[in-house]
Formats: structure tokens, C-alpha cells, sequence
């Protein structure tokens, strides 16, 4: 599904290396989850992945079901399948959220060479999306983002994620800021989603998103590379020890 090949970026106004190197194969259907300290590369990974501006790739290939993700724009990374949530999602105001959702679900339809959803398809869909993650009407009313908490800011993300069906799902620390109750909520929203085709790469500092959205494998990320990978042990030991031992171990 997702393939990268010695990934080395940098920053564009810094010349500063972030990614010296980073090799990840994800499998469809698989979960997958990088943990490392702060400074590590792991967001910087899934910028460079979705193709946010601000860095230059200096050396490697991504590809995604084969195709090239890197001589593609944003929203062609996104029509092929790619969607990152991120961290701290934006506000836009004067745009309201119906009809952002629409736009984007339909731009993507059209992309592909679907037909386009009409109004009422469209509003059966979003009413049963929001439904199962909890989301109030009233959210769908108000524009992008605009006075809501973290955790609605969160799950609606998770909301334009189940809107838009992608391949390669990426969650840049969905988890952050989030009380015990809203993770729980994205959670389930996320594992609504694994159906066994879908692939999903979630990034994060703790262990306690994790105790929900059970990944498959477990990376490591140090110093702008992946140096350890492996099952969810992984995650509870870094949990339980810090990363400083399985760091020096590493060396």
C-alpha cells in the first residue's frame, strides 16, 4: 500500500536535514504506529508523505498502490487515496462544514471518475457518518473548526476521513490534547474504519491511544530514521522504560 525508500528531507528555508533516511512498507489492511521523542522526524514524515509545502526531498521514493506520490500535488496525493489528520487542524472561517465536506468528497469523486453525489445522497451520508461518531447536527452547521473544543476539532477529522473512503490513512497525534473520553470517541471512529483493505499509520507519543486503535506493528523513530521496529510489546515497553534505553540498546 504504502512504501518509503530511504526518505531524506529537509527543511526549505533552513537547509536542515529532518529525514536521514526513512525506510516503512505498509501492507493493506495493516496498522501500523510510529513512536519516538520529540524532534524525531515523525511528523516531519507525514508532512513530506502528503506533500505539505515547506520541505525538499533530497533523496528516496514514496509510493503509493505503485504510483508516485511525490511528483503529485496535495490533492492528487488525496484523489489517489492518501489523507492525513493532522495535529492541530485548522480553523476556516465563512466556510461551513457541509459545504466543505461536499466539496472535498466531490472533487474526489470527480478526480476518479465517479459521478458526483446530488444533495440528498450526500446529506443521507453525512448524517450516517456523523451519527456513528457522535457528532451533533449542529457541528455540521457551523464553519470548519470554528469554536470547537480539541476534541470536536478531532473527530472532525475522523468525520472528513470516513467521508472521503482513503486507501492510507495517516493520524499525526490525533491523541494530543485530547481528554480520556474524546480519544476514546476518535478511537472508535478510527477502528470503525478497518475493514481489512484500509491501511492506517498512526503517529504517537503514548501508549494509551493504542490501548484502542490496536496497531500491528510498532516503529521507533530516533534522530530522523526508524531504528527498531516491531509487534505492540514495543509500545508498552517504551511506555513503561522511555525511550533513553531502547535508544542506547539501538546504538
Amino acid at each position: 500500500m504504502l512504501n518509503i525508500k530511504n526518505l531524506k528531507a529537509s527543511l526549505e528555508e533552513e537547509d536542515k536535514q529532518i529525514l536521514k533516511g526513512v525506510d516503512l512498507t505498509i501492507n493493506a489492511g495493516e496498522v501500523h504506529a510510529i513512536m519516538g521523542p520529540n524532534g524525531s522526524g515523525k511528523s516531519t514524515t507525514s508532512y513530506v508523505v502528503a506533500g505539505k509545502g515547506g520541505y525538499v526531498v533530497d533523496e528516496g521514493s514514496v509510493t503509493l498502490d505503485g504510483q508516485d506520490l511525490l511528483n503529485m500535488e496535495p490533492d492528487e496525493r488525496a484523489a489517489a487515496g492518501l489523507f492525513l489528520a493532522f495535529q492541530y487542524p485548522v480553523e476556516i472561517p465563512g466556510v461551513g462544514n457541509m459545504t466543505f465536506l461536499r466539496t472535498a468528497v466531490n472533487s474526489q469523486r470527480k478526480a476518479r471518475g465517479e459521478e458526483e453525489l446530488n444533495a440528498a445522497a450526500f446529506l443521507k451520508l453525512v448524517r450516517e457518518k456523523a451519527k456513528a461518531l457522535k457528532i451533533d447536527a449542529e457541528m455540521l452547521k457551523r464553519p470548519v473548526n470554528v469554536g470547537f473544543s480539541g476534541g470536536e476539532k478531532k473527530r472532525n477529522e475522523i468525520l472528513q476521513m470516513a467521508m472521503l473512503e482513503p486507501k492510507m490513512c495517516i493520524l499525526d497525534e490525533t491523541d494530543s490534547g485530547l481528554d480520556v473520553d474524546a480519544m476514546k470517541l476518535v478511537a472508535e471512529g478510527v477502528n470503525a474504519l478497518r475493514d481489512g483493505k484500509r491501511s492506517f499509520l498512526v503517529i504517537t507519543h503514548y501508549q494509551r491511544l493504542l490501548d484502542h486503535i490496536k496497531p500491528d506493528f510498532v516503529h521507533i523513530m530516533s534522530d530522523g530514521k526508524i531504528v527498531k521496529s516491531g509487534g505492540p510489546e514495543l509500545a508498552l515497553e517504551v511506555e513503561n522504560n522511555g525511550y533513553a534505553d531502547l535508544l542506547n540498546e539501538v546504538a
